[in-house]
């Protein structure tokens, strides 16, 4: 998995450019956040890409007119849990179930 990151000016189309880019390659995007920064916005992509493809991205992104900086993050691998780690669901802490509730809600 790698990090992009890209700086450009909101006009129209601009951000679907960027994301288009990698979804022609047929590349998941896991996340994505696009936020606004003084006069620009920014994007941060995380995307599962070769080094061949990681130049491609950047030249493409590059060769976009409102497009004014962008930057390629250290690779990194996500850690998957350990074995039997995620068998059981787990509920927020702010959430209680009672046999009451569950029954009353089954029931609805």
């Amino acid at each position: 998995m790698q990090t992009f990151h890209i700086q450009y000016r909101n006009t129209q189309g601009t951000l679907m450019r960027i994301l288009n880019a990698a979804s022609r390659r047929g590349l998941e995007m896991p996340y994505v956040q696009a936020t606004p920064m003084d006069h620009e916005h920014a994007v941060t992509l995380l995307l599962e890409v070769s080094p061949k493809q990681t130049g491609q991205l950047c030249r493409d992104w590059n060769a976009i007119v409102d497009v004014t900086k962008v930057r390629a993050g250290v690779p990194f691998t996500v850690a998957t849990p350990a074995a039997g780690e995620w068998t059981t669901p787990h509920l927020p802490t702010s959430v209680r179930v009672t046999a009451n509730n569950a029954a009353r809600t089954a029931s609805a």
